[in-house]
């Protein structure tokens, strides 16, 4: 019987960790030392000219807590996702559902659920920023056959964010729906056959079968959409630019004001550590709260 060398055994040890190695420096080049960077400079001044920054410990935390645009930043980026989570996932469900039946042209269909998905969001706001033009766009058109008046959609405190949420959930609902649309074809049919003979009804089917079997699907969606739903701010600049009055201001579209308007970097950087903060809690709580009711086949 041979005996393995030590150096072949160290070699082949040691090859996993070099077919990773390229993706380990990339992704703490890019990820993991720009966070702590970040953290770092979040207690730190923004330089100014010949001065240097210096450090300031929580100044920049006292200052976003004292800061009434941030907090209603933060009220309204949870109206958003409270707002456009629950509909996103819904309505791409739903339509996986339909789309997955047996229904004359249900390919067309499929691409016309997913076409808003391909669409550049820039693209898109400005789609809607005609729909939402008063007197002129395709809304008041509509309204106006029935009687009804000119809405600055747009322009009123009341209704901007609801006009916002209604842009991403159409353009968000088609992305989620691939992916259930997916998952319900990997949905064995001998399961639906045997509860059929059983004399389930459909609604029995769905709660007991393919909801269940959607959870880990419905996990993943569902993360993706809460890190959506606080990175949205390309549309912000085209259809509102976080007006009236702050009303559609959101955290990522403070911070770029903060950061970028404004050039104040140690704030900027103390709103970034806040968000990442947010995402990682809100992660976190999705897959304890989750974690029990995923199934898997």
């Amino acid at each position: 019987m041979s005996i393995p060398s030590p150096n072949r055994s160290l070699a082949a040890r040691a090859e996993p960790w070099l077919l990773l190695l390229p993706s380990i420096v990339l992704f703490a080049t890019f990820t993991h030392i720009p966070i702590v960077r970040t953290a770092i400079d979040s207690f730190h001044s923004t330089p100014k000219g010949a001065r240097p920054s210096r450090f300031v410990g929580l100044a920049n935390y006292e200052d976003m807590a004292a800061d009434p645009i941030f907090w209603k930043a933060l009220i309204n980026n949870l109206v958003y996702a409270i707002g456009t989570i629950p509909l996103s996932i819904g309505l791409a469900l739903a339509m996986a559902l339909f789309v997955n039946g047996r229904i004359a042209g249900r390919g067309l269909l499929r691409m016309a659920y997913f076409t808003p998905t391909v669409l550049p969001m820039i693209a898109v706001a400005n789609i809607w920023l005609f729909f939402y033009t008063p007197h002129y766009g395709l809304l008041d058109q509509i309204a106006g056959l029935f009687g009804f008046g000119a809405t600055n959609w747009l322009g009123s405190q009341a209704t901007a964010l609801p006009a916002i949420m209604v842009v991403t959930v159409w353009k968000e609902a088609g992305f989620f729906m691939i992916f259930y649309l997916a998952a319900l074809q990997t949905i064995s049919p001998d399961l639906k056959e045997a509860a059929a003979i059983e004399g389930a009804s459909d609604l029995t089917v769905f709660r007991r079968i393919t909801w269940p079997l959607l959870m880990p699907v419905t996990l993943f969606i569902l993360v993706n959409a809460v890190i959506n739903a606080f990175r949205m701010v390309d549309h912000i600049f085209i259809l509102t630019g976080g007006g009236p009055d702050n009303a559609t201001n959101v955290l990522l579209f403070h911070l770029y004001q903060v950061g970028f308007k404004f050039w104040d970097q140690g704030y900027a950087t103390a709103l970034t550590i806040v968000l990442l903060a947010i995402l990682s809690l809100m992660a976190l709580v999705q897959f304890v709260a989750a974690g029990r009711r995923v199934h898997y086949q």
